[in-house]
């Protein structure tokens, strides 16, 4: 879990948890002394108090569902309605009511403008109250109207908690949004690396049972038959690696060297390590036992018989792998340009920063090419 989200969640269990808490207990507390002391106007006061008391009751509701006009109106009724209460009742907690519904503006209001006009609006209501309630019973002094002007500074507080809470839903958002961007790339790449096994299993497959055919037609049924079994070996060998690129794709951890010796021990071709051997990046390892199947699956389906080899190179920046076969007799070598296996090799070297060639090799024969920089 994100920082963001945690932080969210705390924002959220404090505005579900705390917050009613603490405004349930606000009205209980004001009404009792409401009731049990003396006020100024108690009818008009009591009345005042039930209005203000629903409309704290209100704020804990969610607004996100309700017209802006609607939730301006609600908020300057609060902040009205709490201004007149303030100096009616000022022995009781009646001025929590004032502050906290500038708060709610700056909470609740999308418009910073509209949260700071109810602001204004409340101080200058409490203020007027707390001048008029003073002409009317000149021995209510607790509040001098000056002082009654700072209920309207919570609204920046409310404000600045509505931005930081619209931060962390915009990072919760982006975090998610990231997420769903690297599972979407390591579906691609798993359906990707999945495929490669495929067709190097299947065209090891075709190749023997095409030899079995041909073998049949001449009357050869003795090596038909093993070319058949060597079918059913590759076709079991196939699903061991199926299993075996799962894992490691979802290990994200592969043993390049040992991954390479072994399918060079299964095809019988010498496979030679130079240099001293680094951990590589899973993407970037995998990329290079790919390009090693499909070149050595070429290099059997063009110049079959021929001699094959492996080479893997540790360089500083670089690592590089190698795989040459020999000339074919009376069969044309594959066309460096063509070929769907050499292209999608090109295409993920290309994509880690790397880069892929294959062409006759100067003495004859065939070499494929891999280079790659660093990436742990």
């Amino acid at each position: 879990m994100t920082g963001s989200t945690t932080v969210l969640r705390r924002e959220r269990v404090a505005g579900r948890l705390i917050q009613p808490v603490l405004i349930t207990a606000a009205i209980a507390v004001t009404g009792a002394r409401i009731f049990t002391q003396d006020v100024l106007f108690r009818p008009l006061t009591t009345a005042v108090f039930v209005l203000v008391a629903l409309f704290a009751l209100v704020s804990l509701l969610p607004w996100d569902r309700l017209p802006q006009r609607a939730q301006t109106l609600l908020s300057g009724g609060y902040a009205v309605s709490a201004a007149v209460l303030l100096p009616l009742a000022p022995q009781t907690s009646a001025p929590f009511f004032a502050y906290l519904a500038a708060a709610v503006a700056g909470i609740k209001l999308a418009s910073r403008t509209t949260a700071i006009a109810i602001a204004a609006l409340d101080a200058v209501c409490c203020a007027v109250a707390v001048a008029v309630a003073t002409a009317l019973s000149p021995a209510t002094d607790e509040w001098p109207w000056w002082l009654a002007l700072s209920v309207g500074l919570p609204v920046l507080l409310g404000i600045a908690r509505r931005d930081r809470r619209d931060a962390l839903s915009n990072a919760q958002r982006a975090a998610a949004s990231e997420a769903r961007e690297a599972a979407l790339l390591e579906r691609t790449r798993i359906a990707r690396e999945l495929h490669d096994v495929l067709g190097h299993s299947l065209t090891g497959i075709a190749l023997q049972l095409d030899m079995a055919d041909a073998l049949t037609a001449n009357g050869r049924d003795t090596e038909a038959g093993d070319a058949v079994r060597r079918a059913r070996s590759l076709a079991v060998d196939g699903i061991g690696r199926m299993r075996q690129a799962v894992h490691e794709l979802r290990e994200d951890a592969l043993p390049l060297e040992k991954t390479l010796a072994a399918l060079c021990a299964g095809e019988g071709v010498p496979f030679d390590v130079e240099g001293p051997a680094r951990r590589l990046g899973g993407a970037a390892a995998h990329t290079l036992v790919r390009a090693a199947q499909e070149a050595l699956t070429n290099a059997a389906k063009y110049a079959p018989g021929t001699g094959r080899a492996v080479k893997l190179v540790f360089a500083p920046e670089m690592v590089t792998l190698v795989v040459t076969n020999g000339a074919a007799e009376g069969r044309p070598a594959p066309d460096a340009g063509s070929g769907m296996g050499l292209v999608g090799m090109r295409e993920r070297a290309a994509a880690l920063g790397g880069s892929a060639k294959a062409g006759p090799a100067p003495g004859g024969g065939w070499t494929v090419e891999v280079r790659l920089p660093w990436t742990e």
